[in-house]
């Protein structure tokens, strides 16, 4: 069973915080690596396009799940 973290990130200069257990973590980094994008301005697109009232770490599993 994986741990649930809390991070924080700032975006667009406005700090926010998601929470991630490891393998959905270790996935957001491979994909930001592979677009050649730092991890917190992939969570800012991801941020970007959810839904509004969407939770961001929802969103961010959903993302990593596509």
């Amino acid at each position: 069973m994986s741990l649930i973290v809390k991070r924080s990130v700032s975006i667009n200069g406005h700090r926010t915080s998601y929470s991630l257990e490891q393998p959905f973590y270790d996935e957001l980094l491979a994909i930001a690596a592979a677009r050649g994008v730092t991890t917190a301005s992939l969570v800012a697109s991801v941020d970007a396009a959810r839904s509004p009232g969407a939770n961001l770490s929802s969103a961010l599993r959903l993302f990593v799940l596509e």
